[in-house]
């Protein structure tokens, strides 16, 4: 059997799945001396991620097709290595989690945090807050009327302990937010929760977007991050200071008919970044190489 040999940056679930099967062989990086005497091979595909480095561009160059996270990615590599645009493909980052009912992981969540299952949820979490934006989560959240929701923040230690010199600043939400330290399953507070509010910074591509969708969140998201591509027209943020988001939040919360809709659309959009699609759809690109 003819293997196809695969280089990355950095692993994900995606990448993980190809690794078990026959067809595929991981090209790793010789040592100094074999790569002196011997000349460097490079792999059939390779799976950009991160900075457009030096390193990266010769991977780019060299390798026959090159996958990317989005089309702000693939669109940076063909202005810098002039690659032709047939090399590089795009496959967003996969989701692999258990779905459960939301209704009833909200239910169980609700007793646990002694809040009312009725009470509309709006999410935070991130590896780093103030990048992602807490502060300005804070202040759309302090604009809000819709009277009955809480807000959960969950993420490390560190994080959380770092937040709560801020949190005195909003006296009108100190009934409202719920803090949660190292939560043992983030997945269930994205099945409890009506919205995600990620008001980043960052660019690189938040997987938490889909996640969010896949589990029925509505989702408002800044247009700085490249998953704003996900998203659509009214879950888009012109800026994460935007002023219209929590206008945006109270018209959801108060339409129960368009709350439950726009959940029903990004749960059907998410699934196309199931894990098992984005394998067939890597395989097909395999196929073709």
């Amino acid at each position: 059997m003819n293997k196809t040999t695969i280089s990355y940056k950095s692993s994900n679930l995606l990448i993980e799945e190809l690794k078990k099967q026959e067809n595929i062989e991981i090209l790793k990086e010789g040592n100094f001396l074999i790569s002196l005497f011997n000349k460097k091979k490079y792999a059939d595909v390779y799976f950009h991620s991160g900075n457009l480095d030096e390193k990266s561009i010769e991977n780019i160059k060299n390798s026959k097709i090159t996958i990317t996270n989005c089309f702000a990615s693939m669109n940076q590599i063909i202005a810098k290595t002039k690659v032709s645009h047939e090399k590089i493909k795009v496959i967003y980052p996969s989701i692999n989690i258990e779905y459960k009912k939301p209704k009833d992981v909200k239910a169980k969540i609700c007793e646990e945090l002694k809040i009312d299952v009725k009470t509309k949820l709006i999410l935070f979490t991130a590896k780093n807050f103030k990048t992602s934006g807490i502060k300005e989560f804070l202040d759309i959240c302090s604009s809000i009327t819709y009277p009955d929701f809480k807000i959960i923040i969950a993420g490390e230690q560190k994080q959380i302990s770092a937040l709560q010199f801020q949190l005195p600043k909003y006296q009108n939400l100190q009934d409202k937010i719920i803090l949660l330290e190292n939560y043992s399953n983030i997945d269930d507070l994205f099945l409890a929760s009506d919205i995600f509010l990620l008001p980043t910074y960052n660019k690189s591509f938040s997987s938490n977007v889909i996640k969010a969708m896949f589990c029925k969140c509505v989702v408002f998201l800044s247009i700085e991050n490249d998953a704003k591509e996900v998203v659509d027209v009214f879950a888009s943020m012109d800026s994460p200071t935007d002023p219209s988001i929590a206008f945006k939040i109270d018209a959801v919360l108060l339409d129960k008919n368009e709350l439950k809709k726009i959940k029903k659309e990004n749960k059907k959009l998410a699934l196309e970044f199931d894990l098992k699609e984005n394998l067939k759809k890597i395989n097909y690109i395999l196929e073709n190489v």
